[in-house]
């Protein structure tokens, strides 16, 4: 059965002229993807160090010892977001170069000094830090030592660690994310088990606790900023949530109920109690007791504790209700879905990237954008990720490696429905590429590449632009300049 409404493509016509002169053009990634040098500067061991070691749970056997090596090249890879135009850089601290034992009892220099060297080359070259405290890369003496994300105790240490950072580096950094997707780590780190600490022997109870505590200790920072540094610093704080589009598969009720619930279990999950200080209705219903509970003080400490949202977007699906959901796992189950990306006859949402999870379907970002604006009352929204993959192939030539057609036309289509949302009245603010360079991603290892930069593994690291960061360097010079900074 094909889906009752046909969406319209939005136009792949896009230039700079088509967003605010003071929007802000980024590049992401995270620190345990590019950064490398696991043994130096005394940084200490991180649950994806032993869960990238653990035989199996990479498809490639590889890790982030090395990466793409960061550490050493970052005035290189500084150079290269410069020289594409881009005006902000969102990077992530890595907690365990900051504390290595994760308790902040004694901070490490050496890793101050870093962090420090890179915000200050990237200020020097007019791009704006944006900086995530948590990225997935949990120091292991926490997960080892008080249970990592399953226990109250984590929020103390998460507020010594962004305490520190605010203190160190928040004269410069003026744009603060407490914690990328903490979706990611609650499904996939404690209910599936693909994900860092690879946990799934409690998936019925664990993913709402990670969750429940990763609110908790973002609420906290926010606080801190908030009282402590916000009025001297001036800067902004906010959360990272990542969301597919959930469109209804026809126009029966019960997959319009049932694409709702989804967008609850992925983003009302996080957002609801950050705006509104409690969890969905549709989720305490479902997941009952297993649910945990807010205090009043926690309610107080939730609401509004972001001055943006963060969303990070990649794909879409067609959700239909589905009683008996193929995927096994208690967080899929009881959201009573399916995912449809492709039907009997052939027909598919959006066109394939690499990964088998990634349809490009532009239209669902203007959709989710405008879903955000109208439920949580149109905050600050950055688009914090948004890209495709390639599949890494020995066997191609290098130009066809470098021609990547495919991604410029995903930008295209989706800068596009960027800046129909921002038509339509939602306040978006700025969007951040996925990735600036191939990187290690995760599960997937070195299998595939998301970059704007061509990073050669095989031969020294050395990098190449790609056609889509020339497109880039082009967009981003028709029209007025941009310096990454907010009026």
């Amino acid at each position: 059965m094909a889906p009752m409404n046909r969406e319209q493509e939005i136009s792949g016509e896009v230039s700079r002229r088509d967003f605010p002169p003071n929007f802000v053009f980024g590049v992401a990634t995270s620190a345990y993807q590019v950064e490398g040098a696991s043994k130096e500067g005394n940084r200490g061991d991180s649950i994806w160090d032993v869960f990238a070691h653990t035989e199996g749970n990479i498809i490639d056997g590889s890790n982030g010892d090395i990466s793409v090596d960061q550490y050493h090249r970052y005035k290189e890879d500084i150079d290269l977001m410069a020289k594409m135009g881009f005006g902000a850089y969102r990077l992530s601290i890595s907690w365990s170069r900051i504390f290595p034992d994760g308790l902040g009892t004694k901070v490490n220099e050496d890793g101050i000094t870093y962090y420090n060297n890179v915000i200050n080359a990237l200020l020097e070259k007019g791009i704006q830090p944006y900086v995530t405290l948590y990225h997935w890369d949990l120091p292991l003496n926490l997960h080892a030592s008080v249970g990592g994300w399953l226990t109250g105790k984590i929020v103390k240490y998460f507020t010594i660690y962004a305490e520190t950072c605010f203190a160190s580096f928040g004269d410069r950094v003026k744009h603060w994310i407490t914690i990328n997707e903490p979706l990611q780590t609650a499904v996939n780190g404690y209910g599936v088990g693909i994900f860092a600490p690879g946990r799934s022997e409690n998936s019925s109870t664990e993913p709402y606790l990670a969750a429940h505590y990763q609110l908790l200790a973002h609420a906290a920072a926010v606080s801190v900023y908030r009282e402590k540094f916000k009025a001297q610093q001036g800067g902004k704080i906010g959360i990272v949530v990542d969301c597919e589009w959930a469109e209804a598969f026809s126009d029966k009720m019960e997959d319009k109920i049932a694409a709702a619930r989804r967008l609850d279990f992925q983003l009302g999950w996080y957002l609801d109690p950050v705006f509104y200080g409690d969890y969905p209705q549709s989720m305490c219903e479902r997941v009952g007791d297993r649910l945990p509970k807010f205090s009043k003080e926690d309610k107080e400490l939730l609401k509004n504790s972001v001055d943006f949202v963060g969303l990070n977007h990649y794909t879409s699906r067609y959700i239909s209700h589905a009683s008996n959901n193929s995927e096994h796992n208690d967080f899929y189950e009881i959201q009573e879905m399916q995912r449809i990306a492709e039907w009997e006859d052939g027909q598919v949402i959006g066109e394939k990237a690499a990964s088998e999870w990634l349809y490009i379907v532009p239209w669902g970002l203007r959709k989710l954008i405008k879903y955000v604006a109208e439920r949580y009352q149109n905050p600050p929204i950055y688009i914090t990720e948004n890209g495709m993959d390639d599949e890494d192939d020995v066997s191609s030539p290098l130009h066809k490696m470098l021609d990547d057609k495919m991604r410029v036309g995903y930008f295209k289509g989706y800068l596009a429905a960027v800046a129909q949302a921002i038509r339509d009245g939602a306040d978006v603010r700025g969007y951040f590429v996925w990735s600036l360079l191939d990187n290690f991603e995760w599960a997937q290892g070195y299998t595939k590449r998301f970059g704007l930069i061509y990073v050669d593994y095989k031969n020294g690291l050395s990098r190449q632009p790609k056609s889509s960061a020339l497109w880039f360097s082009r967009f981003l010079t028709n029209g007025e300049g941009q310096d990454g900074k907010e009026d």
